[in-house]
């Protein structure tokens, strides 16, 4: 089976790991310090390193200081931990349908789903091309709210030549093997803003306060810390940091592949009657995490399960959050965000890896339009 998505790790990835493993620090250690740095030259942003991009969202929402009683505007096309997370800590999530085309957080709706509760605007940069910052940057201070990227496709990708990671108040990553990078699981929180990463950090750090300054026992010895508010072990072992490091070296590499075969892509499917192709707006630089395709006719099903049967690993990203059972039990309804759902009807993933070779492509290409033909 050829799959839709598929890590890269070389002799030298393997190599920065055995290191690690030989080392005096396993966990918490120089190579996290060492890999959050190098993703701060890419984000250009300091980050703080987590176990996961799921942590990476729960951490950022705990920066901005979300709790009962507040509100989160995201996107439902996304995977449910952008909204999840949020609802944890007890917010209460408002889902804004999506732009038509890029199948990002609408800004428009987004405005209108504004209420004096707002606490967050979280958009969700899908398949690696970044939203609308600089409309949602305009709603969310109308709101007093802060902005949350969550860019788990979308690293190395740009916004009117600014990277993700500068875009919003918040920025989450994930680095999941199917990923434009990987740690094997990791994410991380990148923030301008000194005071939300300091927060966020702490959180992923069990909330434990060293600096003596800010120990309201200053006296009890060097050993001392406290815990001023409730926080989580999402701290990333220096083994996985390791990986990153090595991985982000050839993330220029990653994004080149990628980039070309999006548009090897968009050149081999140009003509095929019934397929409609991913947007990409002239001021975006994205690097693709996903190549999704919607499938007319109403035959997204019958195409998904008879590549499958070819050995085409297509998969369907995302189901709207608000469908499943944790949401619709809290009284959310189907129908609510009608670009959302029409897109998810249509949509299916392509496979897009490193080392997806033009002969895999051909291969993808030529079996789907025998599909699409039959």
């Amino acid at each position: 089976m050829l799959p839709y998505g598929r890590q890269n790790v070389t002799e030298d990835d393997i190599d920065a790991v055995a290191a690690a493993l030989r080392s005096d620090w396993l966990t918490t250690g120089p190579r996290v310090e060492l890999f959050e740095s190098d993703l701060e030259r890419i984000a250009g942003a300091p980050c703080v390193s987590v176990t996961n991009g799921t942590a990476a969202l729960h951490t950022a929402y705990a920066a901005a200081g979300v709790g009962p009683g507040d509100e989160v505007i995201t996107t439902p096309m996304t995977f449910y931990a952008t909204a999840g997370t949020a609802s944890m800590l007890g917010a209460t999530v408002v889902f804004a349908d999506v732009e038509e085309d890029t199948v990002n957080l609408d800004p428009i709706a987004a405005g209108a789903a504004v209420t004096a509760r707002t606490k967050v605007i979280a958009a969700v940069d899908y398949a690696g091309h970044p939203a609308e910052y600089d409309e949602l940057r305009k709603v969310a201070d109308s709101a007093d709210a802060v902005l949350l990227a969550d860019a788990a496709h979308a690293i190395g990708s740009t916004y009117k030549g600014r990277p993700v990671g500068t875009l919003a108040d918040l920025t989450t990553y994930s680095f999941f093997p199917t990923k434009n990078l990987t740690t094997g699981e990791g994410g991380a929180v990148a923030s301008t803003d000194s005071g939300l990463l300091e927060r966020a950090r702490v959180f992923r750090t069990v909330g434990l306060v060293r600096d003596k300054e800010k120990l309201r026992r200053q006296d009890e010895g060097p050993w001392f810390h406290e815990v001023h508010e409730f926080g989580l072990n999402y701290r990333l072992p220096d083994v996985l940091a390791a990986l990153g490091s090595s991985q982000l070296r050839r993330l220029g590499a990653f994004k080149a592949r990628r980039v070309a075969l999006a548009a090897r892509y968009d050149e081999l499917l140009a003509d095929v009657d019934g397929l409609r192709l991913p947007t990409t707006r002239e001021y975006v630089d994205p690097m693709r995490h996903l190549y999704p395709v919607r499938v007319l006719g109403g035959r997204r099903r019958e195409v998904f399960e008879r590549l499958r049967a070819a050995g085409i690993g297509v998969q369907v990203n995302y189901i709207p959050a608000y469908w499943h059972p944790v949401y619709e039990d809290l009284g959310y309804k189907r129908g609510m965000c009608p670009n959302a759902e029409a897109f998810y009807a249509e949509e299916i993933s392509l496979p897009l890896f490193y080392d997806l070779t033009d002969a895999d492509q051909d291969r993808v290409v030529d079996t789907l339009r025998t599909v699409l033909e039959s």
